[in-house]
């Protein structure tokens, strides 16, 4: 899936079949963060515990957020939250 085909499902009643993390994102694109969180809630590989710790940011959960970032191997982001979903939407799709 290319970010345009990805942007473009955005529009639709359900979601595409998406990996768990990807599938997080696409609920976080649409406001759903609580379906989102649920989609890498019990999750244990990196890009899901990225995107956890990105919605835990969102919430305004930092304690949370620092946790999962530690758990992802990644320092806390320090950019947006769109420069944020951006990266972590690269890294599961590709530039």
């Amino acid at each position: 899936m290319t970010r345009e085909e990805f942007e473009a499902s955005l529009g639709a009643a359900t979601p595409p079949a998406l990996q768990p993390a990807l599938l997080a994102l696409w609920r976080d694109a649409r406001g759903e963060w609580d379906l989102a969180h649920k989609c890498v809630d019990t999750r244990d590989d990196a890009l899901s515990m990225w995107a956890h710790a990105y919605l835990h940011r969102k919430e305004g959960d930092l304690g949370n957020a620092g946790y999962w970032y530690a758990r992802a191997g990644r320092a806390p982001a320090r950019g947006t939250l769109a420069e944020e979903f951006g990266e972590i939407l690269g890294a599961l799709l590709g530039p």
